[in-house]
């Protein structure tokens, strides 16, 4: 690591991926307000497992009922959205197993939700995850990661 990385790395926050996977460009989400990006900049993540992790330190802040969708303040102010399928709030909760409770203070790795992929999938829903930041214009960048991934590995470096 040379002295101009040692520097600046103080100012990379990395939000790693919540599920194992496939990162895939936003535009694939067949939902226009993530595809376009109404709700802030993101990933998509095709899951290959249904253990979803907290992306990053920090209080969540929200974790609807149903599981369908958790949101984190991080450490670092990021605000992030990991919404678990399209459409999935329409199940009522059926398949997802909640493992954490809204305004606990998560570590990034703990488990949140698990799904029953092939349940969601057999309702006729996709599964495919977008991970949001909504606050992005805070940040002065923002990376996006592609590719197969695995819990823990980076989806998203924002720049300070």
């Amino acid at each position: 690591m040379g002295l101009f990385d040692k520097l600046f790395q103080g100012n990379k926050i990395t939000l790693a991926s919540p599920v194992n996977g496939e990162i895939v460009p936003i535009t694939q989400v067949k939902d226009d307000t993530f595809a376009q990006e109404m709700v802030g900049k993101g990933v998509a993540i095709i899951p290959s497992d249904g253990k979803f992790y907290a992306p990053a330190d920090g209080a969540l802040i929200a974790l609807f009922p149903t599981g369908h969708a958790f949101c984190i303040n991080s450490t670092d102010g990021a605000e992030i959205l990991v919404h678990i399928g399209i459409d999935t709030v329409k199940l009522g909760g059926e398949h997802y197993t909640i493992h954490a409770k809204q305004g606990d203070t998560v570590k990034k790795g703990d488990l949140i939700v698990e799904v029953d992929l092939e349940g969601v999938k057999n309702a006729g829903y996709d599964v495919i995850t977008p991970m949001i930041v909504s606050n992005h214009s805070k940040f002065s960048g923002f990376e996006k990661k592609s590719g197969k991934v695995a819990v823990g590995d980076a989806a998203i470096v924002l720049s300070k």
